[in-house]
């Protein structure tokens, strides 16, 4: 954050591995007032810090997100950070992402956009009003660079890319509503590397060493990110070095 005053924060998705670190980095930081730890399930630390304050919060679930917004007693956040996706999941049949089209399962592909897509859309309808509106303030949701269709050399992966492209479009609709209401808003989509997590687990044989990131150190990029960016680069998506996404 760019000024010393007091902040009030929610994450979304604060039980993730990346949820967690966000979580972690910024009650290490004297300057947060307050923040709002939304997730399925309380965080097992809540009682260790008076500042964090456990919100349930399910995607798969949407009354509970208008539900935690209106729990939400601090009405001007200064930063919103949704850190939530999903890319593969245990169950019969496991789901995976797409080698090809003869993969593609509708059941599948409703969740993985009910996840990725849906309830951060709806996360935007009810968390955007909770944005304080005097002075800069930040909502962020991940995304991933897979999601970008110009930067799509690959294939495969249908539901994972689909929902993220579809994000980064949410974001930047979004991004021009807010504007006439909030002209301090600044709204972005994260892509935070391959991260060591549940996530990332059996796609990390051809990372480089030097690229797989520890939750707490892509956490920290991303802070870094948030830091810098100003109200030009709202609708927009970066990565955790401050590259900017191709959409």
């Amino acid at each position: 954050m760019t000024n010393s005053a007091m902040k009030n924060i929610a994450i979304i998705g604060a039980t993730g591995g990346i949820g967690q670190a966000f979580v972690e980095h910024y009650a290490a930081g004297k300057e947060t007032r307050c923040i709002y730890a939304c997730a399925r399930s309380p965080l097992k630390y809540v009682d260790e810090d008076s500042r964090i304050i456990s919100i349930n919060l399910d995607y798969e679930q949407p009354d509970s997100i208008e539900a935690a917004a209106e729990e939400i007693t601090a009405r001007s956040l200064d930063m919103i950070i949704a850190a939530t996706g999903i890319l593969h999941a245990e169950g019969d049949p496991p789901l995976q992402p797409e080698k090809s089209l003869r993969d593609i399962n509708a059941e599948q592909l409703q969740r993985v956009l009910a996840i990725n897509t849906i309830g951060p859309a709806l996360l935007l309808r009810h968390f955007l009003p909770l944005l304080k509106k005097d002075s800069r303030a930040l909502f962020a949701l991940l995304s991933a660079r897979v999601g970008s269709i110009s930067d799509n050399r690959l294939g495969g992966w249908y539901s994972y890319r689909a929902s993220k492209a579809a994000l980064n479009m949410l974001i930047k609709t979004a991004s021009i509503e807010t504007r006439r209401t909030n002209k301090q808003a600044i709204i972005v989509g994260l892509h935070p590397g391959t991260v060591d997590s549940q996530l990332s687990k059996p796609f990390q044989a051809r990372v480089p060493e030097n690229k797989l990131f520890t939750a707490a150190q892509s956490a920290a990029y991303m802070a870094d990110v948030l830091g810098s960016v100003d109200i030009e680069d709202t609708g927009k998506c970066f990565a955790w070095d401050g590259k900017e996404v191709p959409a």
